[in-house]
């Protein structure tokens, strides 16, 4: 079957984790994405994980997770040989996506004036921290100094505690996925114009994206919000997560239907509040018309009511109530044998050189007629030099001295690194 982005052509000149998520993104949805790194290549290819568990043989894991897929190509490009090539392989792109600084782009010669100029169906797509403009749009960013300054950090921890950071990349990996549907777009538009343009993202953007209700609420009411630990700070209650006698938790978000309550009053030996009419609602449970005090009163009610059974007990008796939004929480390796995200795709198998197979998140989209492409295996390191500059029209000579230079400067970053 045809994927929906079949012979679009992708020029990655990305790192780290935005603008590799939003290539992985386009990659899945059958784009062909060749990578442009740096001699010493992507920096992620040589982070080992947690404590370094990860073998020195092998490609970092979070390389492999934002770049399987892909090819990769390893060149200089402050040399008039690696330059020319880039742009060679820019003239024959439907888009050039990048997260590196405007200003180092401008110097090479790889600003969006230029390559315009050069190729007028490209969409030159790019994110960075800021934003285009204002006064910090030069400013370097990273997730955790993204979801501080957008104000989720502030929001989240306990009530009593400091500030605290979300324990995934998240801000960063939804700021690739808004790259890539605006990257989509554009090329929705060019399907009507036969032009290209500029598409501009920012980690910044997305945070503020993220938090759209909770920002709107504090611009209309002006209240002041606490963290609220294991609840959320809107929300008054019963919603919230709840610890059982094993040591797992249960996440209870709503009971749609009184008999849904009940239930689980009667379960947990809190039978009390089955009937009560501060919360005989969804509305109502959801904290609507109740005070601070009576959302404390239920929520400790339900702590001992959680803590009296295990997850695994609480488990099999909300799985009998339809009605009501649940979920027990999951470690990371729990999450990795879940059957719901196999039986749907969202987990994948794929090949890592110098390890060997892992499992990687994968497609998390179905399309019917012209579904997504099956997670490829991550590159090494130029692994497609030769291929694609010799499909380009690059004589073998050119090829051969673009590669001598990539692995001299490879070998003398190494040895740098080693040393230090």
């Amino acid at each position: 079957m045809t994927q929906p982005l079949t012979e679009i052509r992708v020029v990655d000149m990305t790192i780290a984790v935005q603008g590799p998520v939003a290539s992985l993104y386009l990659c899945d949805m059958g784009a062909e994405v060749i990578k442009v790194e740096p001699p010493l290549g992507d920096p992620t290819r040589y982070q080992r994980g947690h404590d370094n568990q990860t073998p020195e043989s092998t490609i970092g894991p979070q390389y492999v997770a934002a770049n399987r897929g892909k090819r990769s190509l390893s060149m200089d490009l402050t040399t008039e040989l690696g330059l020319n090539a880039m742009l060679k392989l820019i003239d024959s792109a439907d888009v050039f996506l990048t997260n590196f600084r405007a200003k180092a782009l401008d110097q090479l010669g790889l600003g969006f004036e230029a390559l315009n100029a050069r190729n007028p169906r490209l969409i030159y797509a790019s994110v960075n921290g800021f934003g285009p403009t204002g006064p910090d749009t030069d400013k370097a960013m990273l997730d955790g100094a993204a979801v501080a300054r957008g104000g989720l950090a502030h929001m989240t921890g306990m009530p009593d505690g400091p500030p605290v950071i979300p324990g995934a990349i998240i801000g960063d990996t939804a700021g690739g996925m808004h790259l890539a549907l605006a990257t989509m777009t554009a090329l929705f538009a060019r399907e009507r114009t036969g032009l290209g343009q500029r598409v501009q993202t920012s980690a910044l953007g997305t945070q503020l994206w993220l938090q759209q209700w909770e920002l709107t609420h504090t611009a209309m009411t002006g209240a002041t919000l606490t963290r609220a630990g294991s609840h959320h700070p809107n929300i008054k209650g019963p919603y919230g997560i709840y610890p059982t006698s094993c040591g797992g938790a249960i996440m209870l978000a709503q009971t749609m239907q009184q008999e849904a309550w009940d239930a689980i009053c009667a379960f947990g030996n809190i039978a009390e509040y089955a009937f009560d009419a501060r919360f005989n609602t969804p509305r109502k449970r959801l904290g609507e018309g109740i005070t601070t005090e009576d959302s404390e009163e239920i929520r400790a009610a339900l702590e001992k009511a959680f803590a009296g059974k295990t997850a695994l007990e609480w488990d099999a008796f909300l799985r009998t109530q339809p009605e009501a939004i649940w979920e027990r929480v999951r470690d990371w390796h729990q999450v990795l044998q879940d059957e719901q995200s196999l039986a749907n795709g969202y987990l994948s198998q794929v090949q890592v050189p110098g390890f060997g197979p892992t499992t990687v998140a994968g497609n998390l989209v179905t399309l019917s007629d012209t579904p997504g492409a099956h997670p490829g295996d991550p590159a090494m390191l130029g692994e497609a030099n030769q291929e694609v500059l010799s499909d380009l029209g690059i004589p073998q000579e050119d090829i051969d001295a673009i590669e001598t230079r990539a692995a001299e400067v490879r070998e003398a970053g190494l040895a740098e690194l080693n040393v230090r």
